[in-house]
C-alpha cells in the first residue's frame, strides 16, 4: 500500500461541499485491463463540452518508469497499486472541485513512437474518475456519488490488450502475453475483480452498450442543467 495521507485533502473537500451550492457529481469508473473502458468513455462523453464534462484518468498518473518496480524475471510491472502517484491524483481531485483547472502530461509508457502531449482539464458539474485502483482506495472510493464497474468475456479482453499493447505501447506480442499473464491477472483478481458486487451498475461490455450510456447521458444531462 502506497504511503498517501489523505485527511487534510478530505477536509477541504468536506469544507467545499458545505459552502458551495452545488458540488460535482463524481462517477468513477474501473474495470479489468481490455474491457473497454477507455472506448466507453469516449462514447460516454461525445456530445459535452469540457466545462460540462470532465475526465481524470489514473493512467496519466503513472510514475516515471525509473521508479516502476521490476518482477523477479525483470520486467517491469505498472499492474501494481505503487506503480501509480496516488497523492498527485487525489491532489488535483481536490483541486477540479475546488474549481480549479489543472494541467497534466499525458503518460505515454514506453513508446518512443508517441509523441505525449499537454492535457488541460477544466472543473465541471459531471467528474468522471477512471482507472484500476478506483474502487480499492478506501478514501477515493467515499468521494463517488456513482460507482461504474465494466468488464467483457477474457477473449475479448486479451484480444483489445493485445491491439493497444502493441498499437499504443510498442510491445511486442511475447511481452504482451507475459505481462497479461503475470501482471495483468494477479491485478485484476486482487484490485479489481473483489469489488464488482460493491458498486452501483455492472456493465456488460461485450457488445452494444447504447441503452446503459443514454441513461447515463440522461442523468448527466439533468446535473448539468441544475448547475447553472
Amino acid at each position: 500500500m502506497p504511503n498517501c495521507n489523505f485527511d487534510n485533502l478530505f477536509l477541504q473537500k468536506l469544507n467545499y461541499k458545505n459552502q458551495c451550492m452545488y458540488k460535482p457529481y463524481i462517477v468513477g469508473i474501473t474495470g479489468g485491463s481490455g474491457s473497454g473502458k477507455t472506448t466507453f468513455l469516449k462514447k460516454l462523453s461525445e456530445g459535452y463540452t469540457a466545462s460540462e464534462v470532465c475526465i481524470l484518468s489514473m493512467d496519466n498518473y503513472y510514475k516515471p518508469r525509473t521508479q516502476q518496480v521490476f518482477d523477479e524475471n525483470g520486467v517491469q510491472n505498472f499492474d501494481l497499486l505503487e506503480s501509480i502517484d496516488m497523492n498527485s491524483f487525489f491532489k488535483d481531485i481536490v483541486r477540479l472541485i475546488s474549481g480549479e483547472s489543472i494541467e497534466k502530461e499525458e503518460y505515454t509508457f514506453n513508446n518512443s513512437q508517441a509523441e505525449s502531449r499537454t492535457i488541460i482539464i477544466n472543473p465541471a458539474p459531471v467528474m468522471i474518475l477512471e482507472g484500476l485502483f478506483i474502487m480499492h482506495m478506501k478514501d477515493l472510493k467515499a468521494l463517488l456519488d456513482l460507482k461504474v464497474y465494466i468488464e467483457a468475456k477474457d477473449a475479448l479482453k486479451i484480444i483489445r490488450r493485445i491491439k493497444r499493447d502493441q498499437n499504443e505501447r510498442n510491445y511486442p506480442l511475447d511481452d504482451v502475453l507475459y505481462r497479461y499473464e503475470s501482471h495483468v491477472l494477479p491485478s485484476y483478481e486482487k484490485y479489481i475483480f473483489p469489488y464488482r458486487n460493491d458498486v452501483d451498475i455492472i456493465i456488460n461490455n461485450n457488445g452494444n452498450t447504447e441503452a446503459i450510456l443514454q441513461i447515463l447521458r440522461n442523468q448527466f444531462d439533468i446535473l448539468i442543467e441544475r448547475s447553472k
